[in-house]
């Protein structure tokens, strides 16, 4: 496996993403607690697939596979915005949130289990939950992906001076026997 590179960044990535959402996970029923708001990503995923017993594992899973995705692509995309290191995980994960906040209509429409979910679109604490949690899942996203994928020091640009810093030549080129 390539130690450099758009694979290995893209599995950091993913890796980062995953963790985020593993942290996102175990933050939400805190944040159901403080805002009183019965509002679950996990639940969602795993009721829309299987409306029974088993729906919180396999929610869980497809919610770290979902940030396990974001974060492969953020460590892709990311290098190359304007924007601060720092503040490129809490903003790009805000963005999608706020993009996808209007599909929650279809989910309050839609959802196989929409008669046990709380209705999303007019809920306000629902909203501020999301938020909140994209907030967090960027901040750790952003954070352990910089750590993981460094950028790269600038290379010096044109080929390496033939000489040394303390300007006698260059040691490479007298034992090749190059002449200056």
């Amino acid at each position: 496996m390539p130690t450099d590179g758009v694979p290995i960044r893209t599995l950091r990535g993913a890796l980062c993403g995953a963790l985020a959402a593993g942290v996102w996970a175990l933050e939400q029923p805190l944040d159901k607690l403080l805002l009183s708001s019965r509002y679950d990503d996990v639940e969602l995923l795993g009721r829309a697939v299987r409306n029974g017993p088993g729906w919180y594992r396999l929610g869980l899973v497809l919610h770290v596979q979902n940030g396990a995705l974001f974060g492969a692509v953020y460590a892709n995309v990311a290098p190359s915005l304007p924007i601060a290191p720092a503040l490129r995980g809490p903003v790009l994960a805000v963005a999608e949130h706020l993009a996808g906040w209007p599909l929650v209509a279809l989910t309050d429409r839609y959802h196989p289990a929409r008669g046990d979910l709380p209705a999303l679109s007019r809920n306000r604490r629902a909203f501020v939950q999301a938020t909140w949690r994209h907030l967090l899942f960027g901040l750790v996203l952003g954070e352990l992906e910089r750590r993981l994928n460094p950028t790269p020091e600038p290379e010096p640009p044109g080929p390496p001076p033939d000489y040394a810093s303390n300007g006698h030549g260059s040691l490479e080129r007298a034992v090749s026997g190059v002449p200056d």
